[in-house]
């Protein structure tokens, strides 16, 4: 039993590692076909787009949503992510950035994943601080993108803009873990399944970590 799901599952995430290693985590992509935001629906419809036409923001989204079911917060890690990243977002449209906000999401990342390779579970408050600092620094990227593509963008478009982001990431994430559950059948952070879901995660947060240090130090060099 444990050898056909450990089959079912290798392919899938196979498909969104390679998505991942292919496309920058802070890569814009507009619903409106690059047409200038005026509306809060145009708002809404931008927040949605995030994770539904970029398959590297969605599988950011799904990773999430598998990896708080193996941390024992099936609900409430991947709320505390979704708020994060909508403080994220919105600040950074006000004018205040983070620092270094790829390495950060990297990083936690690489946390999350060898969280749950681990097989441990996390306490509550434990498990909203990992989820949250990848929201706010994820959010940070979204909000940069918002920023530089749609200056000088009305209140409205931004409430939709949050309201479209947060609602949609929050339902994939969900979402995610739940058909994770009905179709691994793992509800242990020690299953196999939970366990290489960690190691592809902390694959990833290593891999992006890397990749932006390394940019970092190019550009201090040059």
């Amino acid at each position: 039993m444990i050898r056909t799901k450990f089959t079912n599952l290798v392919p899938a995430l196979a498909l969104g590692t390679a998505a991942v290693l292919a496309a920058d985590p802070a890569l814009a992509h507009h619903p409106l076909g690059g047409a200038p935001m005026t509306t809060f629906a145009h708002g809404v419809l931008s927040g949605i787009g995030h994770p539904l036409l970029g398959f590297d923001h969605l599988f950011f989204v799904l990773l999430v949503g598998i990896a708080a079911l193996y941390t024992g917060h099936r609900f409430t890690a991947p709320a505390a992510y979704i708020a994060a990243m909508l403080a994220g977002c919105l600040m950074m449209s006000l004018g205040v950035g983070l620092p270094a906000k790829e390495i950060v999401i990297g990083l936690s990342l690489l946390a999350l994943g060898s969280v749950v390779l681990s097989g441990r579970s996390l306490g509550i408050v434990a498990a909203a601080c990992v989820f949250a600092a990848f929201g706010l620094f994820h959010g940070s990227a979204f909000g940069d993108a918002m920023a530089t593509r749609e200056a000088g963008a009305g209140a409205q478009v931004l409430v939709g803009y949050l309201i479209g982001l947060g609602v949609l990431q929050y339902g994939i994430a969900v979402a995610a873990g739940t058909v994770a559950l009905k179709l691994w059948k793992a509800t242990e952070s020690t299953a196999i399944e939970a366990r290489l879901t960690g190691a592809v995660v902390a694959g990833i947060g290593m891999f992006l970590t890397l990749e932006h240090i390394e940019g970092f130090l190019v550009e201090a060099l040059l």
